[in-house]
């Protein structure tokens, strides 16, 4: 056998990612709002793109936005406040300084409240313990804690909470303030008294719902003792979710809309959110000079390379997702119909085959995507869904059913249940056999859990 070195000619096919395609690629993938970001950067970067501006372009409604006026009627300058204001809402550290700074202390004990009211997670608990805090300010632990009682009267009620059982209790002694102004929320000694006893003792046996030993130990009626839990589900166990995270508010603007037609459904893009590219006039006034300048000539070359190359891009990426967006309404026509118990299942496999595309063009093309549609609105992925078998029979036709269906069907069974014999997952894995559903225990447990639903145990009332 002879080994050595030689040079071999030989023809060979693969893909190179030039960077046209690369950007190509970035573009399709890109959601209207990156979009327009980057655009902004090109347009920044090469002097022969200009933006079509000889048509009015109204103000995208951020998702969750809707007018009850008419666009006559619409405020522009309220909008756009109100728009501010949803984009700069106050985190929950910077409610509990302003209240701190605004509070009658002494600065040393302003010092102390700033440094525990940073040291609090985003739910507002304390995990901190008092003594490193006391060590690192150079001060006593009672000093420590007697800041941290001035923090937990701040609002909302609970924060500076060590524990579970501290936050509902701090929240607790408030419904027993005497100048509170909901009257409806104070509660009788009684009730206040078995409410902080469960919260100090059972909390655990609360959760899983052991009525009758928490009943027992404490020697009242279950029914008592349901009342009791109502109290305890009025409170908030983290008490800092409503206010803003670190990252920064995202709107969300569709880049579809789906209207409703005689016989079916229609999408289109929603142009006024794309943007319009056109290559400059200035371009016309250098063709002259760049006859006898090579410099400006190659530049000019270049850049109208570059500038037709995006608008191209641009373009293709609208036909691309109109086309993947059509396929995937007309799959899932019926849902739009009847709702979400008749979603069905879809894969990007399905699309891509139908449309002529790779599936990873399909996955990019949906990729951070809406749609507004009459139900609401959507993102792409939405629509792709895994599920389960059917029992194919006279009566079933379906031969699958989306996982979002069936989840639908299990939500309905649960809120009409009887709440004091509520169903349990044997019971409803029988139900939805009858509904032609080839479904598991254990895969109607898991869709519960992702639901958010107890189980019957805990769900039942007494």
């Amino acid at each position: 056998m002879k080994l050595g070195y030689e040079q071999r000619i030989e023809q060979t096919q693969k893909l190179v990612m030039t960077p046209d395609l690369i950007q190509a690629i970035r573009i399709l993938q890109y959601n209207t709002q990156d979009l327009e970001e980057y655009v902004n950067e090109e347009l920044l970067d090469n002097p022969l793109i200009e933006l079509i501006n000889d048509r009015a372009i109204p103000y995208s409604y951020p998702y969750g936005y809707r007018s009850s006026k008419s666009d006559e009627d619409f405020d522009m300058v309220q909008f756009i406040q109100d728009r501010y204001q949803a984009e700069k809402r106050e985190t929950l550290k910077e409610h509990l300084l302003f209240q701190l700074e605004t509070t009658c202390c002494h600065e040393k004990c302003k010092v102390r409240g700033r440094y525990i009211i940073n040291a609090m997670d985003e739910n507002g608990y304390l995990f901190m313990p008092l003594s490193e805090i006391a060590e690192k300010l150079n001060t006593t632990t009672e000093k420590v804690f007697t800041s941290l009682k001035r923090i937990q009267g701040f609002e909302p009620k609970g924060v500076g909470a060590r524990s579970l059982q501290e936050c509902l209790l701090l929240q607790l002694s408030d419904y027993m303030c005497p100048d509170r102004s909901d009257q409806d929320l104070k509660l009788e000694e009684e009730d206040y008294r078995l409410t902080k006893e469960v919260i100090e003792n059972h909390l655990e046996d609360l959760a899983e719902n052991k009525v009758l030993k928490i009943s027992k130990a404490l020697s009242i009626q279950k029914e008592k003792l349901q009342c009791v839990s109502d109290i305890i589900k009025t409170l908030e166990p983290k008490p800092g979710r409503w206010f803003e995270s670190k990252e920064a508010s995202r709107f969300i603007v569709p880049d579809l809309k789906i209207e409703k037609t005689g016989d079916g459904f229609s999408v289109s893009i929603i142009d006024d959110n794309v943007p319009q590219l056109k290559i400059s006039s200035y371009y016309n006034s250098l063709k002259e000079r760049a006859e006898s300048d090579v410099e400006l000539r190659n530049y000019l070359t270049k850049k109208i390379n570059s500038a037709l190359w995006l608008i191209k891009s641009i373009e293709q990426r609208k036909d691309t997702i109109l086309k993947i967006a059509k396929a995937i309404i007309n799959y899932q026509q019926e849902f739009f119909e009847k709702g979400p118990e008749c979603l069905r299942i879809l894969t990007l496999k399905q699309i891509a085959d139908e449309v002529g595309v790779h599936e990873s063009t399909v996955s990019r093309s949906i990729n951070d995507k809406y749609i507004d549609t009459p139900l609401g609105v959507y993102e792409l992925k939405y629509f792709f869904q895994s599920g389960v078998k059917r029992c194919k029979d006279s009566y079933h036709e379906e031969e699958s059913i989306s996982a979002t269906g069936v989840k639908a069907i299990m939500r309905e069974l649960i809120e009409e249940e009887d709440t004091q014999s509520p169903l349990s997952d044997q019971e409803i894995m029988k139900v939805l056999m009858d509904k032609g559903i080839d479904i598991s225990r254990r895969t109607i447990a898991k869709y519960r859990e992702e639901e958010g639903i107890l189980s019957s145990p805990r769900r039942k009332r007494y």
